[in-house]
C-alpha cells in the first residue's frame, strides 16, 4: 500500500477511527510537521478539534544526535535515564540544553498557535497523530508526556508503521491504530507518492481551517 499524500493517508486512517466520531471528549493532536495534514483529515472526519503537540529532542552536548530526553508542549520533560545514567550527565547540563530547546519550542508554538494556550488534555480521549512510525522516539516522548497530563484514553494513530514498533506501542498506550504495517519498514517517505516537506504556512492554514466551528458528522 502506498498513499498518494498525507491527506489521503489521513482520510483512510480516519475510517479506522470512526468509533470516535461526534464525541465531545475527543481531541486530535498532531506532531508537526508531517502529522498535521494527516490529523487534519482525521479531525474533520470525526468532527473533533485539532491542535499540535510539539516535541523537541534534548541532544547530548557534543553528540547532539544522541537523545538524552525531550521536552514537549505543556512544559513536560521526559528523560532517557539510560543515557543520562551511562554518561553521568549533571543536572545543570540537562537544564541548559532544555532551556535552549524550550525557547525554540515556544517560538514554534507562537508560530502555530498564536496567543492561544495549549488545549486541556486531562480527562479527554486524545488521538495523537504522525505521518509514520520508524523508531518511534519522538512519538514515544509525546505519548509519555501526554500520559502525565492524565487523559482518559490515549490513542496513537499512524498511517504506516514498522509492525514491531507498532506492536511495542500497543503496550504503552490504550490503543495503537495503523492503516498499514510492514516489515521491513524502509523510510517513511517510501509509503507516499508525494512526501513533500510540509511548510509552516501550510500548518498555519490547516489549523486555522480546523478552528472553524466543528460540523458534527452523521
Amino acid at each position: 500500500m502506498r498513499f498518494r499524500d498525507r491527506y489521503e493517508a489521513g482520510r483512510l486512517l480516519a475510517t479506522k477511527l470512526a468509533v470516535y466520531a461526534n464525541r465531545p471528549d475527543v481531541l486530535v493532536l498532531a506532531l508537526p510537521r508531517g502529522g498535521v495534514p494527516v490529523a487534519f483529515e482525521i479531525a474533520r472526519a470525526l468532527g473533533a478539534p485539532l491542535d499540535v503537540f510539539l516535541v523537541r529532542k534534548l541532544g547530548v552536548p557534543g553528540h547532539e544526535k544522541l537523545a538524552m530526553g525531550a521536552i514537549t508542549t505543556g512544559g513536560v520533560r521526559v528523560l532517557n535515564q539510560d543515557v543520562v545514567g551511562y554518561l553521568n550527565l549533571p543536572g545543570e547540563v540537562i537544564d541548559q540544553v532544555a532551556a535552549e530547546e524550550q525557547q525554540e519550542l515556544e517560538r514554534r508554538e507562537r508560530l502555530y498557535r498564536g496567543p492561544l494556550s495549549a488545549p486541556e488534555v486531562r480527562g479527554r480521549t486524545v488521538i495523537l497523530v504522525d505521518d509514520g512510525l520508524t523508531t518511534g522516539s519522538t512519538l514515544r516522548a509525546a505519548a509519555a508526556a501526554l500520559r502525565e497530563q492524565r487523559p482518559a484514553r490515549l490513542i496513537v494513530a499512524i498511517p504506516v508503521a514498522a509492525a514491531s514498533t507498532c506492536n511495542e506501542f500497543s503496550t504503552q498506550v490504550d490503543e495503537c491504530v495503523c492503516a498499514a504495517r510492514s516489515e521491513p519498514f524502509y523510510a517513511g517517505g517510501f509509503w507516499y507518492e508525494d512526501f513533500t516537506q510540509i511548510t509552516d504556512e501550510e500548518i498555519g492554514d490547516l489549523l486555522a481551517r480546523a478552528a472553524q466551528p466543528v460540523r458534527r458528522v452523521a
